[in-house]
């Protein structure tokens, strides 16, 4: 096994395979004559061969218009990597030849000999080749297997065990979501994905490093066991440094342990609880003065759990980091391409940073994807994003037989034992969706007694987490009920996916919900504007025409949208409109969904919005579009989960509301309304909210003052009295409650398209480097939708009401645009009703 450890020394030598690959296709049906003739064509590794042909120009880019259609072929057929390479004999006793990632099933030849065959993408291989190569020239081949057919075989071959989605990829060790999903493109891709390297080596070598750091009062605690693989029995030395401290043992064996105690370490927190402190860790073999090999990490002390002590609405799920409750404000996370190799540093830095920039706190890795990038979670580590890992099983049944067991347990530990050392990496999770699969989605009766994963979830996972990282939690599913006490999904205990509310349900019915944890949910909307008309050439571009068909995956994805919009609002029946009011309900679908959860407090542990990000350009569920665009959701989850927040909500859904309501004296009338105020800091918050009731021309018709005091971490509830909750004209009057410390929250009485909103007037000037916007009349959720006006163009926020007078200020960064262009860029939801009226 590898890790993704720095690999240094005086013994030790590595060497990239990377440049002069060529791939060309072996056999498969539907080859196209252009891709025959060519014949062998350069190779990108790492890589895949839809980017290999793609750069060739013997396909065209697979994420515009049909192409993914036009490109089914590729995943039945079967392809062929070679690599001529130089060698020539050194003074080393092995080389080995080290593959990180082979996607997937693949067949690898040295010099006419078979060295390799493999069926896991999700986990490298190794192989001692020395004794195979030549002085001079050496031919390297790797032959892969068409998946599709592969998959198709191999679910005959296990028995059929029920998935999602048209291909059985449960039948494989393959990304997932690579034979597509309801936001994904269907790949079906081959490649050697990530690198490859020979490795020349003599005496002995770091195989595997197994690092457990725990806190001990203060102290910090490092207990690393070190895996050798050794070609004598010479006496060796390993030396442990943590910090500054050291520690050495002799070796005579294969594994050795060693531990080191560091007095009054630092603290690793989450962003917005502290600091995030990591320590320099280097294990080093030796014989005698000399260094055979090396792996160094950075790694941090933290405590973590989570509670789920019952209580008397069920079961918790709060996670609890160095003794403090946290609150989660997180979003899923899918592979950021379809093509994971493209994902470097520089774009997972991107992509975490906007997550940090919208308040986020938690990542969960979600399992139809892959584990990630070494760059992933040392980011995280590195900005106090915590982060959740799924195991990669997701959707569907899983064989627990040979050869598919020895596999998954396999990529396991090697997984457990490369990730389970950083400290944002807070649970290890047995997979997404399969307990709640095999209890309530008719699966029992299709499996006819076959195996179906629960060995995996209950036994093999547990037991792995325990030996290699027993510092980090582990939970059998997502969602999951603790301790067995009810069926998966239930709200009521543990985590739950939320998913009744879009499939069936409008958004208003996130509000039924009391949630302990709420691990999936989430609206869709289309791409940014820019993205939208770069991927989709159709003429005339409609919700419904050919491409957007294409670039819609859920099942019956466009009528849910159309239910969604018709929540709010009259369906537009212009392009630019219905994509600005899909986009605005899908933002607005999230912040009440988050807004009500977050005002249940203590009682619901946290939320993880479905999705952040896309692979590809697509209608879907994320915040950031496929071309890293954020949409007007990443706006939305931006202002909701802000440290410090308002939410104007109806006192009979929630708890403390319903306490208010009960406590109430029935002279103080009150409208059962209620403004919840959550305070995510260490800082106690103390201010005055005034609450006031508008006319649409901007009159004040009621107003109240409450002075608040808000402990740190804490929510606080007050129930409105009944002159600002009660309106004298439910069409034609706003609700706004302000108070220092945090942005202000708005709530209607009506539906848009049911209230007298007036046309939207506006003035737009450019001072300072911002554009103000100022309100003429009332501008219901305002935003400046940048990219309109250039497709670089970036804007600071978006989705603010402004009562006439009001001015908004907002940044646009990315690419000069004049005036006139960011006028027209300016959009509300008046402009769709008063447009789109009847």
């Amino acid at each position: 096994m590898t890790t993704e450890l720095s690999i240094a020394g005086t013994a030790l030598t590595s060497r990239d395979l990377h440049e002069g690959w060529t791939v060309q296709a072996l056999g498969g049906r539907s080859i196209p004559d252009a891709v025959r003739a060519a014949s062998a064509i350069a190779a990108t590794v790492p890589g895949t061969v839809h980017t290999d042909l793609l750069a060739a120009e013997l396909i065209d880019d697979p994420y515009l218009d049909d192409n993914e259609r036009l490109q089914t072929w590729i995943g039945s057929t079967s392809w062929r990597y070679r690599l001529e390479f130089d060698w020539h004999a050194d003074a080393h006793e092995r080389t080995d030849l080290v593959f990180e990632g082979l996607d997937t099933v693949a067949t690898v030849s040295l010099n006419g000999t078979a060295i390799l065959e493999t069926r896991n993408q999700h986990r490298s291989h190794r192989a001692a080749v020395r004794e195979l190569l030549v002085d001079g020239v050496n031919e390297l081949i790797v032959d892969f297997e068409a998946p599709v057919r592969y998959a198709d075989r191999m679910s005959l071959e296990l028995g059929y065990r029920p998935h999602v989605n048209h291909h059985p990829y449960n039948a494989m060790r393959k990304m997932a979501s690579s034979f597509g999903w309801d936001w994904g493109i269907d790949t079906s891709t081959s490649g050697i994905w990530r690198p490859v390297r020979l490795e020349s080596w003599s005496t002995a070598r770091i195989s595997e490093t197994r690092i457990v750091p725990t806190v001990d009062g203060g102290d910090g605690v490092v207990d690393v066991a070190v895996l050798l693989e050794r070609t004598g029995d010479e006496p060796l030395r390993l030396e442990l440094t943590v910090g500054g401290e050291r520690a050495g043992i002799d070796v005579t064996g294969t594994e050795a342990r060693l531990s080191v105690h560091l007095p009054e370490v630092e603290l690793w927190w989450p962003r917005s609880h502290g600091a995030q402190p990591r320590y320099d860790l280097s294990v080093t073999v030796l014989s005698g003065e000399t260094e055979l090999d090396s792996a160094q990490r950075r790694i941090g002390f933290r405590t973590v759990g989570f509670d789920t002590t019952a209580d008397a609405d069920g079961t918790p799920f709060t996670l609890v980091v160095n003794g403090r409750r946290v609150a989660v404000r997180g979003v899923n996370w899918i592979p950021d391409d379809a093509f994971p190799h493209r994902v470097d540093r520089a774009r997972y830095e991107r992509r975490i940073r906007q997550a940090v920039e919208a308040n986020i706190n938690l990542i969960r890795v979600w399992g139809g994807g892959i584990y990630e990038s070494e760059h992933f979670y040392d980011l995280c580590d590195e900005l106090g994003v915590l982060s959740w890992q799924d195991f990669l099983l997701a959707c569907a049944a899983y064989s627990e037989e040979e050869p598919l067991r020895s596999e998954i347990e396999a990529e396991a530990r090697e997984a457990v034992a490369r990730i389970g050392v950083h400290p944002s990496l807070v649970l290890f999770n047995g997979n997404n969706e399969n307990l709640e699969g095999y209890e309530e989605w008719g699966w029992q009766g299709r499996l006819d007694g076959r195996t179906w994963g629960a060995g995996y979830y209950h036994e093999l996972f547990p037991a792995i987490v325990a030996e290699l990282a027993p510092h980090v939690p582990y939970t059998p599913g997502s969602p999951f009920s603790p301790g067995g006490v009810s069926r998966p999904n239930d709200p009521a205990h543990g985590s739950v996916h939320i998913w009744d509310t879009w499939n069936r349900l409008p958004s208003s019915a996130y509000l039924d919900y009391e949630p302990r944890f709420v691990a999936e949910f989430g609206w869709q909307g289309p791409p940014t504007w820019s993205t939208l008309t770069r991927s989709i050439s159709d003429d005339p571009l409609t919700p419904e025409s050919p491409g957007m068909q294409v670039h819609q995956k859920a099942t019956d994805g466009n009528v849910k949208l159309t239910d969604g919009v018709r929540e709010h609002f009259p369906l537009p029946q212009a392009m630019p409109d219905w994509h600005w009011a899909a986009s605005l309900t899908q933002a607005r679908a999230m912040r009440l969904a988050i807004g009500h959860f977050r005002s249940l407090g203590e009682h619901c542990g946290g939320t993880i919005v479905w999705q952040l990000n896309d692979d590809w350009p697509v209608t879907s569920w994320a915040a950031i579009d496929g071309d890293e665009r954020p949409k007007p959701l990443y706006y939305a989850l931006r202002q909701v989960y802000a440290d410090r927040l308002v939410v104007l909500g109806e006192a009979a859904r929630t708890p403390a509301g319903r306490a208010a309501l009960a406590d109430a004296s029935p002279s103080a009338g009150g409208g059962g309304l209620t403004a919840t105020l959550v305070n995510d800091t260490d800082e106690r918050w103390t201010a005055t909210l005034t609450v006031a009731r508008h006319s649409f021309d901007g009159r004040v018709l009621a107003s109240e003052q409450v002075e608040i005091d808000v402990a740190a971490r804490e929510t606080y509830t007050v129930l409105l009295g009944a002159e600002v909750s009660q309106p004298d004209d439910e069409r034609s009057e706003l609700l706004r409650a302000a108070v220092d410390g945090a942005a202000p929250a708005h709530r209607l009485w009506v539906a848009d398209k049911d209230a007298a909103l007036p046309d939207e007037r506006f003035d737009v000037a450019v001072r300072d480097g911002h554009v103000e916007v100022t309100a003429t009349t009332l501008l219901h959720d305002l935003a400046l939708l940048a990219d309109r006006a250039h497709p670089d163009a970036r804007v600071d926020d978006m989705l603010v009401t402004l009562l006439p007078g009001e001015t908004a200020r907002f940044r646009v960064t990315g690419a000069d645009v004049d005036q006139a262009a960011l006028r027209t860029s300016v959009v509300t939801a008046n402009g769709i009703v008063r447009r789109w009226a009847r």
